[in-house]
């Protein structure tokens, strides 16, 4: 509260006092509107902060499982090409000897064939 030291002030300065005591306690209330808006900003983005923050661990740990997830795969896909080469060695194998064997089934029905037309 202010204190008047001298004589008493006139009406209109007494109302200068006022006004410029209303002036003050403006400047003051958006100072604090102000004050309250940066700290409710403040709150807001240690948040945001916070958020991105678990965000972000969220992806590492994403990216890490996508990481020992394509390992897996890619060691799956090595025992499938290991064991796709062993058929194909297999099946090559196969058509060797059925082809071992188609030759002689031909000699024999040759030599068969031959002795036929010899009358024999």
């Amino acid at each position: 509260m202010m204190e008047h030291e001298g004589p008493e002030p006139t009406t209109a300065g007494a109302l200068q006092q006022w006004r410029e005591a209303e002036r003050t306690v403006a400047v003051a209330r958006r100072g604090r509107i102000a004050a309250e808006a940066a700290a409710s900003a403040a709150e807001e983005a240690a948040e945001a902060a916070l958020a991105t923050a678990e965000a972000a661990k969220a992806a590492l740990n994403a990216a890490s499982l996508a990481e020992r997830s394509a390992a897996k795969t890619a060691a799956a896909a090595k025992i499938v090409v290991q064991s796709t080469r062993a058929d194909v060695a297999e099946a090559e194998t196969d058509v060797s000897m059925a082809e071992v064997g188609e030759a002689e089934a031909h000699d024999l029905y040759r030599r068969a064939a031959d002795r036929a037309n010899q009358g024999g």
